[in-house]
């Protein structure tokens, strides 16, 4: 699969099982140097890339481990159990699920809200609240609403290795409890925002 590519870059807390770093691939020499030497400034010598030596083992052993099949086969069909089990109470998600996170359509999830009240974010703060479940809004704060993107979306992230299948049956029952009274939740607005990745740090107001 390489063979076909110049490049590519891989999260290793996605794909190595561990908590930390990732790894970028370059063909093409010069490139290479140049960002090796942006590396230096920013996270360290090439070799290590700023990360303790028992972080580069664990990325090792978990690049062996997550190409295991049966394990492959159990982190995808949990997922696709979120996904599945949101379609049948009507809420719209992206179609197929896979492997590494569900996202759910926020403007069919609250049409009640227009774009300009942040209904991705307005459904992250409410799934916190309802159920204590921490998700990430993929939309208009994430890029910006000059941008605006076609969709609002709320990626509910699965990490490796961490839930179990009640894990998962609780997040289905929480997101159905929320959409039954969706019509409840309140829209938001920025009040204050960082230039560069705001919706990291930014701060919101119920409108």
């Amino acid at each position: 699969m390489f063979d076909l590519a110049d490049g590519a870059t891989i999260s290793a807390k996605k794909d190595g099982i561990v908590n930390i770093g990732g790894l970028l691939l370059l063909r093409d020499a010069e490139l290479f140097r140049r960002a090796s030497e942006l590396t230096i400034l920013t996270e360290g010598y090439v070799t290590y890339g700023g990360l303790a030596g028992r972080d580069l083992e664990a990325m090792a052993q978990g690049f062996q481990e997550v190409l295991d099949e049966d394990y492959l086969r159990y982190r995808i069909r949990s997922t696709t159990y979120v996904g599945e089990k949101l379609l049948e109470a009507g809420i719209q998600i992206v179609e197929p699920p896979g492997g590494h996170a569900i996202y759910i359509d926020a403007c069919r999830f609250s049409p009640h809200l227009s774009r300009e009240q942040l209904p991705g974010q307005a459904l992250v703060v409410a799934l916190y609240r309802h159920a204590g479940i921490r998700t990430c809004e993929v939309g208009t704060v994430m890029f910006g609403a000059r941008q605006q993107p076609p969709l609002d979306l709320v990626r509910l992230a699965v990490p490796r290795r961490v839930y179990t299948q009640s894990h998962m049956d609780y997040v289905v029952e929480a997101l159905v409890e929320l959409y039954a009274q969706r019509e409840r939740i309140r829209g938001l607005r920025i009040v204050g925002a960082p230039e560069a990745l705001p919706h990291f740090s930014a701060r919101f107001e119920e409108v």
